[in-house]
């Protein structure tokens, strides 16, 4: 993996622990994911002229994970409502590239060195051992980022496979984004139409950095998938922790303790055997 392709992905795990810090921290969690995926189509759809369309080959993994994406940003408004991100955060993150890294061995069929798999699961321990650093109580969410995990592993999968059909990785992105934020925005109508406008109106600026987040998080992931194994990507990717950490540090002024300091070293070893695998 070059030097510049790691880079990218560390800027995109940065980008994704900001915009998930941002649905927690919003007073309404369901409608701030909607500014948030509402905010990414617009921008995909102001870049989508200067791309032709992706390969028909690739349409039915592009639809078959907007659908599986929808559900996920469903399940994250849900979890942030009901949970401490420091617990679902590393769950959600932490077991997806182990999800993808087995099946993506056999249905990608991607071969991976000793030290990836080495990278793999080190990142994975480390994040996962972040729910030894949560309170015993009001541990709630569990069971559903569980499952959000393995929707994440899913379309991170459909994805990786499906970016290399289309003969336009840049189209794919964009096309994933319009249509995911324009349906999750269509079903929001549904559930909250009342309360859209006012909230809009006071959050919008919060839309529009979570909107650039997620836009340049999976965007950047994505388009480094074309590149480097998908099992790779998407573990290298979950360093996103390392910087939630700092957020909730110094942004969201959370405690820190032994346990999830020594959880970030893990995940940073893991990053760095990755770079050299």
């Amino acid at each position: 993996m070059s030097t510049a392709i790691f880079v990218l992905i560390l800027i995109a795990a940065a980008c994704h622990a900001t915009w998930n810090a941002i649905v927690k921290a919003g007073t309404n969690k369901f409608l701030t994911t909607v500014l948030v995926t509402a905010s990414a189509a617009v921008l995909a759809v102001l870049l989508l002229p200067f791309f032709p369309m992706p390969h028909s080959d690739s349409w039915p993994y592009i639809l078959t994970s907007t659908g599986i994406q929808i559900l996920y940003f469903g399940m994250v408004a849900r979890i942030y409502r009901i949970a401490d991100m420091g617990l679902t955060y590393p769950l959600m993150r932490g077991t997806a590239p182990l999800i993808v890294a087995i099946l993506g061995t056999f249905l990608l069929h991607e071969k991976l060195q000793f030290n990836a798999w080495l990278g793999i699961i080190t990142i994975s321990v480390g994040i996962l051992s972040m729910i030894l650093a949560a309170p015993k109580t009001g541990r709630k969410g569990i069971g559903l980022a569980l499952l959000n995990a393995v929707l994440i592993a899913g379309y991170t999968l459909l994805d990786g496979h499906g970016i290399r059909l289309s003969g336009s990785p840049i189209a794919y992105i964009l096309w994933s984004f319009v249509l995911s934020g324009l349906i999750f925005f269509m079903f929001a109508l549904r559930m909250q139409y009342r309360q859209m406008g006012t909230y809009f109106r006071m959050n919008w600026h919060l839309g529009l950095i979570g909107g650039l987040g997620s836009f340049f998080s999976y965007g950047l992931a994505l388009w480094a998938m074309t590149f480097a194994p998908v099992a790779v990507v998407a573990a290298l990717r979950e360093t996103s922790i390392l910087f939630a950490t700092l957020i909730s540090i110094f942004i969201l002024k959370e405690r820190i303790n032994a346990i999830r300091i020594i959880s970030s070293c893990l995940i940073l070893m893991g990053a760095l055997i990755l770079r050299i695998a």
